[in-house]
Formats: structure tokens, C-alpha cells, sequence
């Protein structure tokens, strides 16, 4: 790749990388995970 499609790439990157973490973060996305958690270790006690 030459440097300008890289800095594009690492935007790109950048950006996505940005939205999945405000997504995981968000407290609904928590909240279900929290719950996939405790029923798994109510499954395995």
C-alpha cells in the first residue's frame, strides 16, 4: 500500500475501533453481558 492508503486504512481503522468500543461500553450491551455471565456461572456452581 503507498502512505496515502495507509493513513486512509488507519482512519478507517481508527474509526471502527471507536464505535465498537462506545457499542461495548454502552450500559445496555453491559447489562446483557453481566447477565450471560452470571448465568454461565450459575450453569457451572
Amino acid at each position: 500500500m503507498s502512505t496515502a492508503e495507509y493513513a486512509v486504512g488507519m482512519v478507517a481503522a481508527a474509526a471502527f475501533a471507536g464505535l465498537l468500543f462506545k457499542i461495548v461500553t454502552s450500559s445496555e450491551v453491559r447489562a446483557l453481558l453481566l447477565s450471560i455471565i452470571k448465568r454461565a456461572l450459575q450453569l457451572a456452581g
